[in-house]
């Protein structure tokens, strides 16, 4: 046991130290990831021997079990809100045209049977949500008109119908009939939406109206209800990983007690599960064997890239007017990775046989896509103009922490304030402030104790930043020309009691509001709630 543990840190660290070589090269570190496992693997310098399917099958689904919680929980749904539409279009019925596209394809051009290229085309169907994920934050790559929120939403919320397929592919083989098919696409979708609805519903109850979670017990507790989400959804034979997914919206996108703290200790669990799974993939693999199967991976993946996902994209964005750059941009960032290996896992440890080898195909298809495609993102991106280089993607997750101005304040002494005529050393500063400057005239004057403050100086104080708590926040809207707020003056907007706009950022400047202040096309309102 001691070895086996030894065995499963060096892996660890390995994987921890592979990702900063990654970096580096400009290499998706989840390759890496993948390599380490084949260093460890039978045909890798340790060689160890393991071929066991159905203890992979459950580690990967645990592993993933957080990946779609994750997936949910870190979208931030006021972001992702304006393009949901296109995104889930892509994930639904993208899904289910790519699988087609795919299975005609190495059904009439590869010559594979009927099911086994159905069984392909159903487990390779997916874009990868941590391949995605990684390569948009890594590079900070944030794209132009919604792009990196559609892929975001696409790729998290599309693994749900891909493992639907799989479960059907899995059944057809393993039975040869179609009898149960549409009974279990009902269970699926339904108990999968439910349970994950009211699995939420019950978590933001007990989180917000009770005290029944002792102070610091917060992650164990969300910890036991995403499990006991997946084991409840499992056994009615629901979807468990819809159900994952729309309970970690909801919960990401709702007020709950110490949601920072939740947030990097699941990014945390995320990673982790990643290195995983990739590393797993990558001890689950012979390459000695792969030779055989790299002429028709690549030409799989050739079929993906080039026919079925641009035009899946293309037909489905056709109703939304998106333009052609956007669709290009789209189609090559349909990744394929980590869901796609687990769902061959699965495929494999439930007895499923082919003439070709799945799980090589499958993983050599993963591999290439992550390492040609997720590559060349980034410079795939600026070729078509789609970087936009005054956002940030950080922004469409909700980990990200909002940088704020409000840390320095400034306070204007008119004729008559008691400052007048004192020394800074001789007046009350609010506790914690700092004077740091005045500005008089057109001078800007450093502070000392001993520098005089006149009438009509702008004394500039530095004030300790305020964390708001789980019942406060501070939003960001951007006034768009059909905006209801677009030219009008604040004091004209009918604003919540519990609602302020705090401050109208406009060409870099930075104003403070007030009721006769006017909003314009391309403002940045931000509130506090």
């Amino acid at each position: 046991m001691t070895v086996y543990i030894l065995g499963i840190a060096c892996v660890i660290l390995l994987c921890v130290f592979a990702e900063k070589f990654s970096d580096k090269f400009g290499m998706p570190a989840l390759i890496s990831f993948m390599f380490v496992g084949m260093l460890f693997g039978s045909d890798g310098i340790l060689k160890i021997p393991f071929d066991n399917f159905e203890l992979a099958e459950s580690i990967c689904a645990i592993a993933l079990v957080f990946i779609m919680f994750y997936g949910g929980f870190n979208t931030k749904w006021s972001v992702a809100k304006p393009v949901a539409v296109k995104a889930i279009t892509l994930s639904t019925l993208g899904v289910l045209m790519t699988a087609g596209i795919t299975t005609v394809i190495c059904r009439f051009i590869f010559g594979l049977t009927l099911q086994e290229s159905f069984l392909i085309g159903a487990v390779l169907s997916s874009t990868d949500a941590a391949s995605v994920f990684a390569i948009l934050r890594k590079k900070n790559l944030n794209l132009r008109d919604g792009a990196a929120s559609i892929l975001e939403v696409e790729s998290g919320s599309n693994d749900p119908v891909a493992y639907m397929l799989t479960m059907i592919a899995v059944s057809v083989m393993g039975s040869g009939k179609m009898e149960s098919v549409a009974g279990l696409i009902f269970l699926q979708i339904v108990f999968g939406v439910l349970i994950g609805i009211l699995m939420a519903q019950l978590s933001l109850f007990v989180m917000t109206k009770t005290r029944l979670i002792s102070e610091g017990l917060d992650m164990i507790f969300m910890i036991a209800m995403v499990l006991m989400c997946f084991g409840v959804t499992s056994i009615i034979n629901g979807n468990a990983y819809l159900s994952l997914y729309l309970f970690g919206i909801v919960i990401g996108n709702s007020r709950i007690r110490n949601k920072q703290m939740l947030i990097p200790f699941f990014d945390g669990v995320t990673s982790l599960s990643q290195i995983l799974i990739f590393s797993l993939i990558g001890l689950l693999s012979f390459p000695s064997q792969m030779p055989q199967i790299v002429p028709l991976a690549l030409a799989i993946v050739a079929a993906l890239t080039i026919v079925a996902r641009p035009l899946t994209v293309f037909v489905l964005m056709a109703p939304f007017k998106c333009s052609m750059r956007q669709c290009l941009l789209i189609s090559w960032a349909g990744l394929r990775g980590a869901s796609s290996c687990v769902f061959a896992i699965m495929a494999v440890a439930a007895g499923i046989t082919m003439q070709r080898d799945l799980f090589h195909i499958v993983f050599m298809v993963s591999l290439f896509s992550v390492a040609i495609q997720g590559t060349l993102l980034p410079y795939i991106a600026q070729k078509l103009d789609m970087v936009d280089n005054d956002a940030d993607v950080r922004k469409t997750f909700n980990d990200y922490q909002e940088e704020t101005s409000l840390q320095l304040m400034r306070m204007y002494i008119p004729n008559g304030h008691n400052w007048e005529n004192k020394k800074i050393k001789d007046v009350t500063m609010p506790t914690g402030a700092l004077a740091i400057m005045i500005k008089r005239d057109k001078e800007s004057i450093i502070t000392k104790g001993d520098t005089l403050i006149r009438a009509g100086d702008n004394i500039i104080l530095s004030v300790p930043p305020y964390t708001p708590s789980e019942n406060e926040q501070l939003q960001e809207r951007v006034i768009k020309k059909k905006d209801a707020w677009c030219n009008k003056m604040i004091g004209e907007l009918e604003l919540g009691i519990d609602v302020l706009i705090a401050m109208v950022l406009r060409d870099g400047e930075s104003i403070i509001p007030d009721g006769k202040t006017m909003l314009y096309e391309n403002d940045v309102v931000v509130l506090y709630k």
